[in-house]
C-alpha cells in the first residue's frame, strides 16, 4: 500500500467512526419514560435516564423495579413464577407484565 492509500482509508475509518459515534448518542433513549400501571391505573412515570430503583406495593404483593443504564427491567417480585424477572427489559415494543401482582411496565418514548 502507498502513503496515500493508508490516509484515505484512515480518513475514511475516522468519518464511520464520526458518523458511529453521532448516530449512537442521537438514537439513545433521551426523554424515554417507563411507565408503571398498576391495576390499569398509572403508578408511576420515571424518566430511563436516571438509575432508580421504585419498590411497588400492591395489596397482592411487591415488585422491585430498576432503571439502569437506560433499561427498565423487573429485579424482585412476589409473585409465585417470577416470569416478570425473567421478561427481561421493558422496551417500545416489549411491556413487562406481572398477572399475580397486576402490574405492568411499558416504555414511552422521548420526542
Amino acid at each position: 500500500m502507498k502513503k496515500n492509500d493508508i490516509i484515505l482509508l484512515l480518513c475514511v475509518l475516522l468519518l464511520c467512526s464520526v458518523i458511529f459515534v453521532v448516530v449512537f448518542f442521537a438514537m439513545g433513549n433521551s426523554g424515554d419514560t417507563a411507565v408503571v400501571t398498576v391495576d390499569g391505573e398509572e403508578y408511576a412515570r420515571l424518566p430511563l435516564e436516571e438509575d432508580t430503583e421504585l419498590l411497588i406495593s400492591t395489596e397482592r404483593g411487591t415488585n422491585l423495579l430498576v432503571i439502569e443504564d437506560g433499561k427498565a427491567f423487573i429485579k424482585e417480585a412476589s409473585c409465585p413464577d417470577k416470569v416478570c424477572v425473567r421478561t427481561g427489559a421493558a422496551t417500545e415494543i416489549r411491556t413487562v407484565v406481572c398477572l399475580p401482582n397486576r402490574v405492568t411496565v411499558t416504555v414511552e418514548k422521548g420526542e
